[in-house]
């Protein structure tokens, strides 16, 4: 089973600057396949970063200069977000430390950069779930999971409560307690990561240690099992590896937290396929210390096959006919290793059920 080639867009997202050589037949599949990836305005930030935004051809900078101002009024509307659930959760006295996307643009990371995204995350202390979110529906948020079987699946299993949507701006706000559910062997303790939250200077945001955010980024990606968005995932790692190994001993430190924080499997990914697709400098010694504990090159291989599809850009042309095989087996993969067997098993039937009539809700 031969590997797929590399994408146009993972081309041009390790070196920018060869965007500038390509035909506008080329232009126009690099614009698809970056739409598909939901990384338009990342790509049209590098752009911009490096100055050679003005030097594309006119008819695809016109695509890139609409996504670098939807990018610009997107932050807008999340710096308002932000206030509006921090204003929501002021009287409660209890810590909220924003994650993922808005951890990025909140601490200034290079992974902020034109990244968008639907809904904001946050984690809090687990005892003070029930009144983060009365607080929350006071301000206006409420939830569209009126099923039964859901509160079960979200309350009792899951590291998050059922996602909430306001009902004037129709944004979203995703509230966990933990990273990784209840029910997987790998999920951290969340005092581990409460703790070593770090302020942002000069403000009252939280966000998880630099270390913390990388291991959060490589669970969600490798334990998902949804990959419509795996490639932007993955760009988020690169970015946030390149950015933090400038310091002398972030390598040691993070992994020591993996070990801390029970994350070696996913930060072993993180590391392979960030360097194997997008070429991200990683020290071997690094690569070889999250190794040991896998089960050898035969397993290597097997994932290299599923993973090296799973993570290309969603679009035809990045898709071989092992493609959609890759990503379902991943997706049985992610519920297995988070549920037991006993939970598993039902659960997957009730989803297959409700795909098949059209009424999938997680």
């Amino acid at each position: 089973m031969s590997l797929p080639s590399p994408s146009l867009l993972a081309k041009i997202i390790i070196k920018p600057e060869l965007a500038l050589t390509l035909a506008l037949t080329e232009w126009d599949l690099l614009i698809r396949q970056a739409r598909r990836a939901n990384v338009l305005t990342r790509l049209a930030a590098m752009f911009a970063d490096l100055n050679i935004l003005d030097s594309v051809p006119e008819q695809p900078r016109n695509h890139f200069q609409s996504a670098h101002v939807y990018a610009q009024r997107f932050t807008i509307s999340l710096d308002r977000e932000i206030q509006c659930i921090k204003q929501a959760l002021q009287q409660l006295n209890v810590p909220v430390i924003f994650l993922k996307g808005t951890a990025y643009y909140l601490a200034g990371n290079l992974a902020s950069k034109g990244r968008v995204f639907s809904d904001v995350d946050i984690l809090v202390p687990e005892q003070a779930i029930e009144d983060v979110e009365l607080a929350l529906i006071k301000a206006g948020w409420m939830t569209s999971t009126f099923d039964v079987y859901d509160q079960k699946y979200y309350r009792e299993w899951m590291h998050e409560i059922p996602p909430l949507r306001n009902l004037k701006r129709q944004s979203s706000i995703d509230v966990h307690h933990n990273i990784l559910p209840r029910t997987c062997d790998f999920s951290p303790d969340a005092n581990e990561l409460l703790t070593n939250a770090i302020n942002i200077p000069e403000t009252d945001n939280w966000v998880l240690a630099p270390e913390d955010r990388i291991l959060h980024s490589a669970a969600h990606l490798f334990y998902g099992g949804e990959f419509d968005q795996g490639f932007r995932d993955l760009t988020d790692l690169h970015l946030l590896l390149q950015e933090f190994s400038v310091e002398e001993t972030f390598w040691t430190r993070l992994l020591q937290r993996a070990v801390a924080l029970k994350q070696q499997t996913s930060l072993h990914y993180a590391l392979r396929y960030t360097r194997l697709i997008l070429q991200t400098p990683i020290p071997a010694y690094v690569i070889s210390g999250t190794s040991i504990h896998l089960l050898g090159p035969i397993k290597q291989r097997w994932m290299d096959a599923l993973f090296l599809r799973a993570l290309q850009p969603d679009h035809v042309s990045c898709s071989d006919r092992w493609t959609g095989t890759a990503r379902w087996l991943l997706f049985v993969r992610s519920h297995w290793l988070k549920m037991p067997w006993y939970l598993l098993l039902p659960h997957l039937y009730r989803k297959t059920k409700l795909r098949l009539t059209g009424e999938s809700r997680h």
